[in-house]
């Protein structure tokens, strides 16, 4: 097990606080940013990769954008599209690492 900087998998701190709030419990992300059992903390609270798979966004569903935060896989899609500055295309052969995610409860 090891220690990540959760600056590398969550990408800001809207984001950050979704995790901890519990609206966030996995991210997609073009590069691996761990492997299962590795941790990472958010303002002291600790968090678990319980899996990291490597997918591509065709492969994503509804529940897949719901466990990121989003109401649907199309609000997904458009989110993404905002967050990389109205230069994202979505490829549904594009190659992705998806993470999950759980609070360590001590």
């Amino acid at each position: 097990m090891s220690e990540n900087d959760p600056a590398d998998l969550l990408p800001n701190d809207r984001v950050k606080q979704a995790a901890l709030d519990g609206d966030v419990t996995q991210l997609h992300r073009g590069n691996r940013y761990g492997e299962a059992g590795d941790t990472f903390e958010i303002d002291g609270v600790t968090f678990e990769l319980t899996a990291v798979t490597e997918r591509t966004l065709g492969d994503m569903t509804d529940a897949d954008a719901k466990r990121e935060g989003s109401p649907s896989l199309e609000a997904y899609k458009e989110r993404m599209v905002r967050a990389h500055g109205g230069s994202f295309d979505w490829d549904d052969d594009a190659d992705v690492v998806r993470h999950r995610f759980e609070r360590v409860e001590k």
